[in-house]
């Protein structure tokens, strides 16, 4: 049974792409896949460590009250977010990856952020890109 994977930020491309991929999994009738990854190091500190887990059990019960079969996953291991995502996503027999976007000026449109870019070219199936509203 294939999954749908979703790659969360706690920012409004995040919650756009966590919303869609909720839709997503309802629609094809197959469990979510949520990851939030972070690469860890001096930044990601035990205050970095409480918001991100406080932002996660938001996204737990929004998670909750959907309706869906949902398997929630913060990694802090040292690895880009586009790596894990992508990891997970093959691991997981992900039909769908869904990812957000933020807004860009005309010259960073040119440009899609790092992790935007490797997912969608390293990405073993199709990859969903939504935009915040």
């Amino acid at each position: 049974m294939g999954t749908v994977v979703v790659g969360y930020v706690p920012k409004a491309e995040g919650h756009a792409a966590l919303v869609k991929g909720i839709e997503e999994a309802k629609l094809r009738g197959v469990k979510l896949v949520v990851v939030n990854s972070h690469r860890g190091g001096s930044e990601f500190d035990e205050r970095a460590a409480g918001v991100a887990e406080q932002e996660m059990s938001k996204v737990k019960g929004l998670l909750d009250g959907s309706g869906v079969n949902y398997d929630l996953r913060q990694l802090v291991r040292g690895f880009e977010p586009a790596e894990d995502l992508a990891s997970i996503a093959q691991e997981s027999d992900a039909e769908l990856i869904v990812i957000g976007l933020r807004r860009r000026s005309p010259v960073g449109k040119l440009i899609l952020g790092s992790n935007a870019q490797r997912i969608l070219l390293d990405a073993h199936c199709p990859v969903l890109a939504v935009k915040a509203d």
